[in-house]
């Protein structure tokens, strides 16, 4: 028997819980895909119906719009990623060995989780790379924000910020840093395909040196 991964979500974001029928496993599936291939702007309900064998009224059974499917799909891979985050650094004891392994996980390529058959998580990475700031760089970030869409990233960073302090309880921005971590390994990912000029890496050897580079710039910060 697979084992399923599991991650809450906030159930405001959905009229109907796509993770309890076949169709919303699929338009959570295929959501993924149109938006990876096309990009946010281009993506369509009546696109992701037609690739579901569905008609666009049942996805709005789902979700009320596009926007708040986008944030569910983020918020789903945060959830995911903190759920790799713990159950990876659950064995290691010593704190800096922990952060290390964190910087590992955000930084190399992200494979496909078998444990998750309606998502493809090497797709997902993807999205939040070039458009995972779209979900709260918003006129109504606010009132998204009392909704608590965002709480999967925050839990995410609150996990990290724990591990920084253990590096260093004196060290006084441990939120700040541990955002800092997750947005940088992603952006320079992004830089390195698309706007090389504003990185050092090299596409080729990308992972090592994005791993060195946060290395260095989290423990010099917090042995400072």
């Amino acid at each position: 028997m697979k084992l399923e991964v599991q991650i809450k979500m906030n159930d405001t974001l959905y009229l109907r819980d796509p993770e309890q029928s076949e169709l919303g496993k699929n338009i959570i599936k295929y959501s993924i895909q149109l938006i990876q291939k096309s990009g946010f702007e281009k993506f369509t309900f009546k696109k992701l119906a037609e690739a579901t064998g569905t008609t666009e009224a049942s996805i709005y059974r789902y979700f009320e719009n596009k926007h708040k499917l986008l944030v569910y799909i983020i918020s789903w891979y945060w959830g995911w990623l903190e759920f790799q985050i713990i159950y990876q650094t659950k064995n290691l004891h010593d704190s800096k060995a922990k952060l290390k392994q964190v910087i590992t996980l955000l930084a190399n390529t992200v494979q496909d989780d078998i444990m998750t058959s309606q998502v493809d998580e090497s797709l997902l990475n993807k999205i939040i790379v070039s458009e995972g700031c779209k979900s709260y760089l918003t006129k109504h970030v606010e009132e998204d924000n009392k909704q608590q869409y965002f709480k999967p990233y925050k839990d995410l960073c609150n996990t990290v910020s724990d591990i920084i302090l253990g590096c260093n309880i004196q060290y006084k921005y441990p939120h700040s840093l541990a955002s800092t971590i997750i947005e940088v390994a992603h952006l320079q990912n992004f830089f390195m395909h698309n706007l090389p000029a504003l990185t050092d890496f090299d596409q080729t050897k990308k992972e090592d040196q994005i791993i060195e580079f946060l290395n260095n710039l989290v423990f010099s910060s917090i042995n400072n």
